[in-house]
């Protein structure tokens, strides 16, 4: 039993790093994104999908659709895969939330959010693990946060056991395919919903969280202003 997880083609914000976590704003993939999705759409074609999950953003649809062709099946559309809600931040460059992330911590809502990054994640791999009930093969169009999060706890449950977790992930291309069994996918979705609930745990506890060594790394590779990281933030 198999989920191919794919993060959706490129859009005109993805391609300028802005971020968008309102599926009530109309962003359509770009034509880049159209065409990557029609040339990529043999090699899904070739797994035989007996099922397709979406979020309920226009480009996790419009990705799947282009990507099955002629083929026309039913998709179910799985709110729990939704993007971060980015609050006030809506619509901005990446860096300006990342900004405000660094200072407030993963677990506090954005001003105008429904919810921090760490509960986002933990919707998503929720979302996530509720796919298993359905036919497989299946493909699931979801967000770059999801599949960044779990190609990291793939390489570190392999190379660095117990590393904690970043709040920044090394953003995974448009159009990324991982293929995950179910038997693994109940593995990662579990050990890092164990996590978070101990980090949250933690986090309050102490009253501060630390950033990760590669948080600097990874948002060195996105454009716009440079963000300043101090080593241990107050959580407030």
């Amino acid at each position: 039993m198999t989920t191919y997880l794919l993060r959706h083609a490129s859009t005109r914000y993805s391609t300028a790093h802005r971020v968008n976590g309102d599926p009530a704003v109309n962003l359509p993939l770009d034509p880049a994104g159209r065409v990557a999705c029609r040339t990529g759409s043999g090699v899904v074609a070739a797994v035989q999908p007996s099922a397709w999950l979406t979020s309920a953003f226009a480009r996790t649809g419009e990705t799947a659709r282009l990507l099955m062709g002629d083929a026309k099946q039913f998709v179910r559309v799985e709110p729990a895969l939704n993007e971060v809600d980015y609050g006030r931040f809506e619509g901005g460059l990446f860096t300006e939330y990342a900004r405000w992330l660094v200072a407030a911590g993963p677990w506090e809502n954005p001003p105008g959010a429904a919810e921090s990054q760490r509960g986002a994640i933990r919707r998503m791999l929720a979302g996530l693990q509720g796919t298993v009930h359905l036919p497989s093969p299946r493909v699931v169009v979801a967000h770059g946060l999801l599949a960044s999060v779990l190609r990291w706890q793939r390489q570190t449950s392999r190379d660095d056991p117990g590393r904690a977790m970043p709040i920044f992930f090394d953003e995974v291309p448009c159009l990324y395919l991982t293929r995950i069994e179910d038997g693994e996918l109940e593995d990662l979705t579990v050990t890092l919903l164990e996590d978070l609930e101990t980090e949250k745990k933690e986090t309050l506890a102490a009253g501060s969280w630390s950033l990760q060594p590669e948080d600097a790394r990874v948002l060195a590779t996105f454009d716009g202003p440079s963000v300043q990281l101090e080593e241990t933030n107050s959580h407030a």
